[in-house]
């Protein structure tokens, strides 16, 4: 019995010492004192060997607990202690091979003032435009068209649609209301906030080239990120798609956007034609977004100007919750105040909660309807103005290729330096290379294929392939990261990854098993696979088989959710069919009542005249 005791009580000395991340140096009398402090009765030993297991995986959790109970929800990369980093989702050991892109802050540029956007054209300009123009016929697609550069603005079109989140702190208000009205309040405020910030004069982005990329983050004043990233996914429809997260504000999005632009004559419009979908995760909705069109007039007649014209929507198909919003453009003899002038309401079903009514770069007001209450939705102040979140870029030296900032920089300095014969020049090289890349495509009949998004062959809509719609958890998740256009989840231990379009989940261990669930992951009726490449094949262990059950709940829950909003949006497209279908049949009565009508009147106007 001695010699059991003695082994006892070094194997909790040994187990103490594992416990703690530093190594722990005992003299004699240090152990005595241990050993002494540590008598165990019989009950102890039973306990102590049924509640403790040897295994890395037993003491990540055991020794996770009371760390994850002093876990804030604003760490950062660098604000975690060591013995916290020991996993991550992706399962590559320890904390110090976490290795993760590097950024820089970028410098705020012009944010552009409120009123009318017009621009003087030079001399020499207006004639370039004038022979451009008239090669162009009314109704046109300008998809095709290679426009002047002294009409581009010195940035890609992927890095201008980031312009929308430089206040994504307003979504993660938006995800901790209780109130489903406010939430759609807090949504549209958001969303409102994306558009004032403008360039000097009518300037447009370059047109991305096939495969080009873009990435950047946003840094919250929680410590938290936002991160963005966004691929050139067509060139013919021109195809942009995106991706935006921060887990730990609570929020997701996603989207594809087909730009189309046509000639009207003494006019040009820019449509973005798409739908952006905005996932609060802790809440289970999927708010679905739409977008302006760009106006720009008097090429020929009047001054050159640019509005924003045209009706979106935002809606939440879950609660029930809409938004109409016009942004209405400047009559033909309209007053300065009648520039950039936005109207719209909030609904639940048909009913209106409060209207919407200001400019779309100045002051927009709230009234509620029930109570009369106006309050400022959105206001874009030199106060508002600097709690934009401070943007960060990967520097130029470490982008690949086909970075924007990389693939554009000679163009963008030759414009900057206003030296359009050089922009001209490494703008065409640009022009060509793709030209020439689609042409060995072509020949060999090989196809191009994106590489971070992926499309769904039925309903042709383009996913991230490594988002993750997870809810945040405070006691697990540590932070997001990125890592060659890879965004991950640092955690305190590996857990189910759940991914949208083509979903896969993760687990802690590496074998290897698919379930087969059918879903509604994105559109009506399509059926896809969940797959998991590392859930854990039964092995007669309790243990395991409750995490495989827990884990295959989890991705359970999430597919009924993503069912809930994919049946609503089939029960709103079963009632708008049936409401066209009665109007239709009331037409078709109506015109048969008529025409009984005016046969009997002939019928008796014949009648009297025999």
């Amino acid at each position: 019995m001695d010699a059991l005791e003695l082994s006892v009580k070094c194997s909790s000395i040994l187990i103490t010492t594992m416990s703690e991340d530093k190594s722990i140096n005992l003299d004699e009398s240090d152990i005595e004192n241990t050993v002494t402090g540590l008598v165990w009765n019989e009950s102890d030993v039973e306990r102590h060997f049924k509640d403790q297991d040897l295994d890395e995986a037993s003491h990540s959790e055991v020794d996770g607990i009371n760390d994850a109970e002093s876990l804030s929800t604003t760490a950062g990369p660098g604000d975690i202690p060591s013995e916290t980093e020991s996993e991550k989702d992706e399962g590559e050991g320890s904390a110090d091979e976490v290795v993760e892109t590097v950024y820089m802050e970028q410098e705020e540029g012009f944010l552009g003032v409120a009123g009318e956007q017009t621009e003087e054209l030079a001399d020499e300009n207006k004639s370039f435009i004038w022979f451009l123009l008239k090669q162009l016929r009314p109704g046109m697609d300008l998809s095709k068209v290679v426009l002047p550069t002294f009409i581009l603005e010195p940035r890609s079109f992927l890095d201008k649609l980031s312009d929308y989140y430089y206040h994504a702190d307003i979504i993660g208000r938006a995800a901790t209301e209780n109130d489903p009205f406010t939430r759609m309040k807090t949504v549209v405020q958001w969303y409102l906030s994306g558009f004032y910030k403008k360039p000097k004069g009518l300037k447009k982005p370059y047109n991305p080239i096939l495969g080009e990329t873009f990435r950047c983050y946003w840094k919250h004043t929680n410590g938290s990120r936002t991160y963005y990233i966004a691929e050139q996914v067509s060139h013919h429809p021109p195809i942009s798609a995106l991706y935006v997260t921060n887990r730990q504000e609570g929020f997701t999005m996603s989207t594809a956007i087909c730009t189309k632009s046509k000639y009207h004559g003494n006019s040009l419009s820019a449509l973005l034609d798409g739908e952006a979908r905005l996932t609060l995760l802790n809440r289970g909705e999927d708010y679905f977004i739409t977008m302006p069109y760009a106006y720009c007039k008097g090429i020929f007649l009047g001054a050159l100007s640019m509005e924003l014209g045209g009706d979106v929507t935002l809606r939440c198909d879950k609660t029930g919750y809409s938004a109409e919003l016009t942004f209405k453009l400047t009559p033909l003899f309209g007053k300065a105040d009648q520039t950039n002038c936005i109207s719209g309401k909030i609904k639940l079903g048909k009913e209106t909660l409060a209207t919407v009514e200001g400019h779309w770069d100045s002051v927009i007001n709230l009234v509620d309807k029930k109570t009369g209450e106006s309050q400022v939705l959105w206001h874009p102040t030199p106060e508002a103005r600097k709690k934009r979140l401070k943007r960060f870029v990967v520097p130029i030296e470490n982008q690949e290729e086909y970075e924007s900032d990389r693939l554009w920089q000679h163009v963008a300095a030759a414009i900057k330096s206003e030296d359009q014969v050089k922009a001209t020049e490494e703008k065409t090289k640009l022009e060509d290379v793709q030209r020439n890349e689609a042409k060995k495509r072509k020949e060999s009949g090989s196809t191009w294929s994106a590489k971070f998004f992926e499309q769904d062959p039925e309903t042709e809509q383009w996913f991230y392939k490594h988002s993750d719609v997870r809810p945040w958890d405070p006691r697990n998740d540590l932070y997001q990261y990125e890592k060659e256009f890879v965004i991950c989840t640092r955690t305190k231990h590996r857990t189910p990854v759940v991914r949208s379009g083509s979903s896969s989940v993760v687990d802690r261990t590496g074998s290897t098993r698919q379930l087969k669930i059918p879903v509604q992951n994105e559109g009506l009726g399509h059926e896809s696979i969940i797959t998991s490449s590392k859930i854990p094949v039964m092995n007669g262990n309790l243990k395991e088989q409750l995490d495989v059950l827990r884990d295959d709940l989890m991705r359970m829950e999430g597919t009924i959710k993503s069912n809930e909003s994919t049946l609503k949006q089939l029960v709103r497209t079963l009632d708008t069919k049936r409401e066209r279908h009665s109007s239709r049949s009331e037409l078709l009565l109506l015109i048969l009542v008529v025409g009984i009508a005016q046969a009997f009147m002939m019928w008796s106007l014949l009648s009297k005249l025999q």
